[in-house]
């Protein structure tokens, strides 16, 4: 039985088709609960409400039960996280997340910029959002079958394919035949400033004690992870106008391709502003090392957010980047980027105050190291998340496969070569994480076929057809747009001329008129001088009306960039694809190895991992795509020389 901890009163929410909440007081109620749901998700922030509204969607009855109704939606203080600028859009994940019909596609960001590689060539989105829009929208727009519960769930009752929960004082009982674990830095959560420790989920909210036990009590393991979060500032009290402001993107490019525009003006959007530490900061750090647990325990923090102090440590006399985020459109907080720290409170303050643009900044919160304890170490469960009839990694993932084993259907599983969420959750179930896990497209092996402009061609038509979980507008559009790129690239391919013609109609571009053979439209359009735009000024006919839709006409660009690269790719993607179950031979010395290009480091990860197959290889952090290629070819070649020895051996007379 679950009971819940007293968090004010309960509140019950189911959504109507309209999406608007209709709250329902239960807490009073004379007559016990008697409630049967296909789906329970326990708690309520981003990833808890992201997993309930999946659920719901491929038609689940959805519980979503939450620390607090009041916060439901609203992500712990830890910025360095899916929804702030270092990570958010960072990769192409939230993207393909965006594709299964994530809450992420909601209109609630107050800044767009899309960020440039070191060649210029556009990189990725970057949006911030704003938090308090973030909740409401999560209110607002579930989709129905969404049922909100508030309180601690402490003593579960697990059964074959029943989880009984016991809400209520009352006795009343809820079941639910999926679980769903989103508890975040709730678990047995502790935040430290300077020496003193404070058992909080976030600051200001209790942590989940009872349920913490009483998972450790069924025989689950619960690890401990460690990350920070800065302080937050006044903006009232920052002088903006000395720092180096970042404006949005005009025109802003949206984040979801459902919507042509973002619902805000460029000139509207909120700033960010960039400032420096000092050497005055290392100063503080350095003399009040003996008041920071953190580092009197490791100067080792979470390696992609890591703490002033480590940083001051690993990389002396350096200035470390600042960037000062808004919070929202109606918060007056500063979100200070890069500015994670564990010293006391006062010295926080004394710290930000040696800051250019922040000499008088007033602190409103301090910042403060955040232990977490997960409920599982992750590689104990299965490639859908789930072990123990609970699935333990949130999000819109583990709402699908809750909602699906529900229906006895079979999970949904997204592949390495489909998604950067596969890469993510194979890392997490194969190799484990003894820190805050964080996506790159490093971590991808054919990261060229991953890319954030094809996400609905990858997961948008399977989200729709296997499981339901994406809307009919959502994949008719998908379906508009892949009808049209199909199309453009059968038009661009059927166009040709001599290369010097080519140079006539588009003298801007660098193409050789020494070449014999017809060039197409579509090598053309791989110049880096010529968009569509320019192709369709000299072509007009057919191609001006593939410029209307300026999203089409950069994935034209796009696919035309990438296309002989890509067909070498996809027989890569296919080769490995058949071939990851292949058996690596136990005597192979790598360090030895003739015959097969391998980097020295690359032969020393495989000679200490010893993998036992080509895919058990791929998973080998630091053995690159290329490596596994060349490994696999080798293996290959390797049989075959063996299968034709034994068979020469077998026809030979004795």
């Amino acid at each position: 039985m679950f009971s819940l901890r007293g968090c004010g009163p309960c509140v019950a929410a189911s959504f109507t088709k309209k999406h608007l909440p209709l709250l329902r007081f239960i807490g009073d109620s004379a007559a016990p609960l008697s409630t049967n749901f296909d789906v329970v998700v326990i708690g309520g922030g981003h990833a808890g409400t992201e997993a309930a509204a999946a659920a719901a969607r491929c038609g689940s009855r959805t519980l979503l039960l939450t620390h607090r109704v009041d916060t439901i939606g609203k992500e712990s203080p830890i910025r360095d996280s899916f929804l702030r600028r270092s990570i958010l859009v960072v990769k192409p994940g939230p993207r393909e997340v965006c594709r299964l019909d994530s809450r992420l596609g909601s209109d609630v960001g107050v800044f767009w910029v899309l960020q440039k590689s070191d060649s210029g060539e556009p990189a990725w989105l970057s949006w911030l959002i704003d938090c308090l829009w973030l909740r409401s929208q999560v209110l607002s727009s579930s989709p129905a079958g969404v049922s909100l519960l508030s309180g601690e769930p402490a003593s579960p009752s697990l059964y074959p394919f029943l989880l009984f929960l016991n809400p209520l004082a009352d006795g009343s009982t809820v079941h639910a035949e999926s679980v769903v674990l989103t508890t975040g830095t709730f678990l047995r959560g502790v935040i430290v400033i300077g020496l003193e420790t404070h058992p909080a989920g976030r600051l200001g909210d209790q942590p989940s004690i009872g349920l913490a036990q009483t998972l450790e009590k069924l025989g689950f393991v619960v690890g401990r992870l460690k990350t920070g979060t800065p302080p937050r500032i006044a903006k009232e009290s920052i002088n903006f106008s000395i720092l180096n402001k970042q404006t949005p993107d005009n025109p802003s490019i949206p984040f979801s391709f459902i919507n042509e525009t973002v619902w805000i003006k460029p000139e509207d959007q909120l700033p960010c502003y960039l400032t420096h530490t000092n050497p005055r900061v290392d100063e503080i750090v350095l003399e009040n090392l003996h008041l920071n647990s953190h580092i009197k325990e490791t100067t080792r923090g979470p390696r992609y957010c890591p703490s002033i102090e480590s940083k001051v440590l690993r990389f002396p006399n350096r200035l470390h980047q600042v960037w000062l985020e808004p919070e929202g459109m109606d918060s007056d907080l500063i979100y200070p980027q890069g500015l994670s720290v564990t010293l006391p409170a006062e010295l926080q303050e004394k710290m930000i105050t040696c800051i250019k643009g922040l000499e008088k900044a007033k602190m409103i919160q301090p910042g403060g190291l955040r232990y977490t304890h997960r409920c599982l170490e992750p590689q104990k469960t299965k490639p859908n998340i789930y072990a123990f009839k609970i699935f333990f990694v949130g999000g819109v993932i583990a709402g699908i496969n809750a909602s699906l084993r529900v229906k006895r259907k079979p999970p949904f599983v997204i592949s390495r070569t489909e998604g950067y969420i596969g890469v993510l959750i194979d890392d997490l179930t194969t190799l484990g994480t003894n820190e805050p896990y964080r996506m790159f497209t490093s971590r991808a092996e054919f990261r060229l076929s991953l890319r954030p402009d094809n996400a609905d061609s990858r997961l948008t038509f399977r989200g729709y057809k296997e499981v339901g979980c994406v809307s009919q507008q959502r994949y008719e559009r998908a379906s508009r747009m892949k009808s049209s790129l199909e199309e453009g690239i059968s038009v661009l391919k059927s166009i040709e001329f001599s290369s010097s013609k080519w140079k006539k109609l588009i003298p801007e571009a660098s193409i050789s008129i020494g070449k014999s053979l017809p060039l197409r439209a579509l090598d053309v359009l791989k110049y880096e001088e010529v968009d569509m735009k320019l192709l369709a000024k000299a072509v007009p006919e057919p191609l001006k009306k593939y410029i209307k839709c300026r999203e089409l006409a950069e994935r034209l660009k796009i696919e035309a960039t990438y296309e002989s690269v890509l067909f070498h790719q996809q027989q890569q993607i296919k080769e490995v694809q058949q071939d990851e179950a292949l058996q690596l031979p136990k005597d192979l010395d790598y360090l030895t190895l003739r015959d097969v290009s391998l980097s020295y480091e690359v032969r020393e990860k495989l000679q200490f991992s010893r993998p036992e197959t080509i895919g058990a290889a791929s998973r080998i952090p630091g053995v690159t795509p290329a490596a596994i290629i060349n490994l696999l070819r080798f293996v290959k070649t390797s049989h075959r020389q063996r299968g034709r020895q034994r068979e020469e051996e077998a026809g030979s007379p004795h």
